[in-house]
């Protein structure tokens, strides 16, 4: 895995194979879907390399044993709609995981980010010691992500991790400057965008070509 300023690169060869899948143009909807949740699975056992772990005794048939188990509140807050796309992925390695949604699009003419829904748990005794990974396909412009990202920091969470499939140098940039706090995981890290706001070389519209809605 490579990293430069807070940003990590999961490079892993079943993970290139499968995204090579979801960038090709011929590959439908049931298969874009499956591949992108597999993608989403292999960086999940990356993101969550280093989150910390308590110590715990159990008694195993023959003894009893010190182990180690997770006692941080796990958040995934998939960004509507695409986000939905990498949960199931997450959500197989870590099952106990609270889902927070956050409903931001990005408007096709301004570029901007509108947010039309935000549903987090309340119930925390401990918010800000919460682990949240915000999940979204792609990471362009940065500018939902970075709604996304102060939507959560108003309620008070500050351990906050981005995951994203493919990603724009531009968007890295602004979520460096604007929130030096967050680590950021992409599977690629693509060339630039066109003049639509789409990654180059990319792999589409990710939410269209998960709920087949193009």
């Amino acid at each position: 895995m490579e990293s430069s300023k807070n940003l990590f690169i999961v490079n892993h060869p079943l993970i290139q194979d499968k995204l090579t899948r979801i960038r090709n143009h011929l590959t439908q909807k049931k298969d874009f879907k499956e591949n992108l949740s597999e993608i989403a699975t292999l960086m999940a056992y990356e993101v969550f390399k280093d989150i910390p772990l308590d110590e715990i005794e159990v008694e195993t048939p023959i003894t009893k044993v010190i182990g180690k188990t997770l006692t941080k509140t796990i958040i995934l807050s998939p960004i509507l709609r695409a986000g939905l796309g990498m949960t199931n992925g997450f959500e197989y390695v870590v099952p106990n995981a609270i889902i927070s949604h956050v409903g931001l699009y990005r408007d096709e003419e301004t570029l901007k980010p509108q947010k039309y829904f935000f549903k987090y748990p309340k119930n925390i005794k401990n918010i800000s010691d919460a682990l949240v990974f915000i999940l979204d396909p792609m990471l362009a412009t940065g500018g939902t992500a970075d709604a996304a990202i102060k939507e959560l920091k108003k309620v008070g969470f500050k351990n906050i991790t981005l995951v994203s499939i493919v990603g724009a140098p531009v968007a890295i940039k602004k979520i460096n400057h604007n929130h030096p706090d967050v680590k950021i995981f992409l599977a690629a890290l693509d060339k630039k965008l066109n003049d639509d706001g789409y990654i180059v070389p990319g792999l589409g519209d990710a939410g269209d070509r998960i709920f087949g809605t193009k």
